[in-house]
């Protein structure tokens, strides 16, 4: 038994290192990039990276395959579920105005590892929704000369029959993303600008397609004769839902931007709710003129919106649209290529990735490395591969962020602020300052006061009636309730997805089963409603637990409607980020750094736990000071 020990206790530690938390500085505002971005510039931003290829090539593809002209439902219910995640992030990034975006929210929230997890998902996001919005750049512009682009490299350089790789090489494609990323690479101003002048065109090209669109629409083509309004169901609706939610990837954007803002406690919440609102109204305006315009069965997936006028014998309308949309993927590319270096910077300078990414070039204030490495990986992509078949993957990555960031704010909601206390002779001074710093800002739970009106403790109205509660250990009762909350949503999502069909359950069983998992849902929620929550003087999102829950549940269901091959490539890119972080990021980690190895564990919170104010163990100083030469421990 002896023998054991030290290796349990080793165990013990390694398994706390990946559920430490990142401490905030105490002045979020410092930063090594430049503040330089209004609100109108964050605005314009978010709506650019939203309103782009998935409204020349998404409707199209989802009209026609999935759920006909009831698209605008599919786009509207994408819509409310971004619009809550949307919230969150408007939450965290006011209260941390730092680039990072669902990587960092995770972070000081969930830990380490699944922070890591989170920023590695963005990634490969970023990286081939680029990739696939330069190939529709070319593919329209190809359109536009009659195919003779792609003629000629068929004609010059041949046809590959390899799967997941394109036809064949597209130049032009990757072209555009380095010339993309030059300009990215001359700084914030730079690309602003550039956003802002094709976003302006984007909009002015939708009230185009949604004024002339009305005038030539067939109510008939919503008709019974033409196959309804929903051809394919309820069921169709949802599988559309899940992935017209690529269309509104784009609003991290801004979150991810919030340490250039000026005013970003103002700002991101502003900038977030109005571009998620405008793009929501963009979707659903054009996807209904679409299919008022032609029979949803006869559309074009490639290119729907010009061939639906140039079908209608309006040539130039279906030429203007499609010059239009090549400045408008130009909005989503660039806001691909400006978010992505910045996510790559925040996981670097914490230590998780390769510290060359870290490096912000003098002049222009940007993280030049990362543009240079990833800009030339997302031409690569461009150039090679068919990335048709992975619009459903983009949408399973967004959607694991998503929940993630919904479950941060519950976790950060009910967090309270540890007491205040001189560090003995014996800690080392610095970190402890550094610690106590954190407790300004993520705030954990589980001290000794006794404050009634604390977050993480029954609201003192209630304890004559939930005396019950008030028993349990500060904490138990919140950490409990999150983790069933988030059980029972994958449960009900799986009842409401799957149904009686793939479980094969009798009427009474099928129904039994939705009401305890609702039951299960909906007490939770109730727990977590009678304690006291955190209250900041900046943007805080309305109606928690329920809000962020909703998300939660939302996400999970649209998540379940992917397709298994969705969850099998996010399963190989997930080892594959599993093995980097145990290779390089878990052994570089600022905060095992910074952590000597005495350091008491109680700095971390372990979720989920039967109690947030508990960590494993409490590990007492030691009696003298360590060397100064003494290096740290690797985990």
């Amino acid at each position: 038994m002896a023998r054991g020990l030290p290796s349990t206790a080793s165990l013990a530690r390694f398994c706390q290192k990946l559920n430490r938390l990142k401490p905030l500085e105490e002045s979020a505002m410092e930063t090594s990039l430049q503040r330089c971005l209004s609100t109108l510039d964050l605005t314009l931003l978010g709506l650019g990276g939203m309103v782009g290829s998935g409204l020349y090539v998404l409707t199209g593809t989802v009209a026609k395959e999935m759920a006909g002209p009831a698209v605008l439902l599919s786009f509207a219910l994408a819509a409310v579920a971004s619009l809550l995640s949307g919230l969150c992030y408007a939450e965290f990034g006011a209260r941390l105005p730092r680039t990072g975006s669902a990587y960092l929210f995770t972070y000081v929230s969930m830990g380490e590892l699944w922070a890591f997890l989170i920023g590695w998902n963005v990634l490969l996001e970023y990286l081939i929704g680029g990739a696939a919005v330069a190939r529709a750049w070319s593919g329209y512009l190809d359109s536009m000369f009659g195919h003779r682009i792609h003629n000629f490299t068929q004609a010059h350089i041949g046809t590959w029959q390899v799967p997941l790789l394109a036809h064949y090489p597209d130049f032009l494609a990757a072209a555009i993303v380095l010339l993309a990323s030059a300009f990215i690479s001359c700084g914030a101003r730079v690309s602003s600008w550039l956003n802002h002048t094709f976003t302006v065109i984007s909009l002015l090209l939708i009230l185009f397609i949604i004024i002339l669109g009305f005038v030539l629409a067939r109510p008939q083509n919503w008709s019974a004769e033409e196959g309804g309004f929903a051809p394919f169901g309820f069921s169709g609706i949802m599988a559309g839902t899940a992935t017209c939610f690529y269309a509104f990837v784009g609003f991290d954007v801004i979150a991810a931007s919030s340490e250039e803002a000026r005013n970003p406690k103002r700002a991101v919440p502003i900038a977030i709710s109005v571009s998620l609102g405008l793009a929501a109204g963009a979707y659903i305006l054009v996807s209904a003129v679409l299919t008022l315009m032609v029979p949803w069965h006869s559309l074009n997936p490639n290119s729907a919106l010009a061939d639906a006028f140039y079908r209608r014998g309006y040539s130039w309308a279906g030429f203007i649209v499609a010059a239009g949309s090549i400045c408008t993927m130009n909005t989503v590319l660039l806001s691909s290529l400006f978010s992505l270096p910045r996510i790559v910077y925040a996981m670097a300078v914490d230590g998780l990735f390769f510290q060359v990414f870290a490096r912000v070039h003098p002049r222009t204030q940007v993280p030049l490395a990362g543009i240079a490495v990833f800009g030339s990986l997302m031409s690569l992509l461009a150039l090679l591969l068919d990335l048709e078949a992975l619009v459903q993957f983009l949408s399973i990555g967004t959607l694991l962020a998503y929940t993630f960031v919904a479950t941060s704010i519950l976790v950060l909601r009910f967090q309270k602020s540890p007491p205040s206390s001189s560090p003995s002779p014996a800690s080392p001074s610095p970190r402890v300052k550094e610690y106590h710093s954190f407790s300004d800002h993520a705030q954990l739970v589980g001290t000794n006061q006794a404050s009634a009106s604390e977050p993480g403790q029954l609201r003192p109205a209630l304890r004559p009636y939930l005396g019950f509660l008030g028993r349990c250990s500060p904490g138990a009762a919140v950490a409990w309730a999150l983790s069933i909350l988030v059980a029972s949503a994958i449960t009900l999502a799986c009842v409401l997805v799957f149904g009686d069909s793939v479980l094969h359950l009798p009427n009474w069983g099928y129904i039994l089963l939705l009401l305890l998992s609702s039951v299960t849902f909906l007490l939770s929620l109730f727990i977590l409603g009678v304690h006291e929550q955190q209250r900041k003087d900046t943007f805080q999102i309305p109606m928690v637990p329920l809000t962020p829950a909703l998300s939660i549940l939302l996400n999970i269901c649209l998540m379940l409607k992917l397709s298994y091959l969705t969850w099998v490539r996010v399963s190989i890119w997930l080892l594959i980020g599993l093995a980097v972080y145990f290779c390089y990021g878990i052994w570089h980690s600022k905060q095992n750094r910074q952590e000597p190895p005495e350091l008491t564990t109680s700095h971390y919170v372990v979720f989920p736990s039967t109690n947030l104010e508990e960590s494993v163990q409490t590990v007492q100083p030691p009696t003298q000071e360590p060397s100064p030469t003494e290096q740290p421990t690797s985990p």
